[in-house]
């Protein structure tokens, strides 16, 4: 039996090529550090700088790519969402620590930041509840056939990740782990 409450949610969607995705940060079911933690969720320490990340180039037809980063242990019934980044140009493979900071400027132009479930544009760092036991963090890459997905300003994840669905041709991901 899993040491975890919920099933990876990945593994409910369709099958796709995969993406080898790495960090400089942390490795595969490794303890996430504490800079890629949440300060504003009350972690002590906590920096809410996202992790660097790399990723192979996705198959032909790639044109663009999504970063997210997801706790489908939080005590919700969705989840939680820390992170996404659309419209990623097809030239980028990797992103530095922290280009998940508001204004860090490290985003490549045309990439667009969405609301995370903390409310906020930009990356926020684990933090779950004290003693509700191990929560993954799994940093996603997608490959996605189109340019750019039809994002607005306040768009949401789900709505991201509803077109993504159509567009998405390679996946990848790369999980970190955090205990309060």
């Amino acid at each position: 039996m899993s040491q975890f409450r919920t099933p990876n949610p990945y593994d409910a969607l369709p099958e796709l090529p995969t993406l080898k995705v790495s960090s400089e940060t942390f490795t595969e079911g490794q303890t996430l550090p504490t800079a890629q933690t949440s300060g504003k969720m009350g972690v002590d320490g906590g920096e809410d700088q996202s992790p660097q990340l790399s990723w192979e180039a996705g198959p032909e037809g790639t044109r663009s790519y999504v970063v997210t980063c997801f706790d489908p242990d939080a005590p919700t019934a969705s989840g939680f969402w820390h992170w996404a980044v659309a419209n990623i140009p097809a030239g980028t493979t990797s992103l530095p620590v922290g280009a998940g900071t508001p204004d860090s400027g490290d985003l490549p132009q045309g990439a667009i930041t969405l609301r995370n479930d903390a409310s906020f544009k930009g990356f926020v760092g684990a933090a779950p509840p004290e003693g509700h036991g191990p929560h993954r963090y799994i940093f996603a890459v997608h490959a996605i056939s189109e340019d750019s997905l039809p994002m607005e300003d306040d768009s949401s994840v789900a709505f991201l990740g509803f077109n993504m669905f159509f567009k998405a041709i390679a996946r990848g991901t790369l999980t970190g782990l955090y205990e309060a």
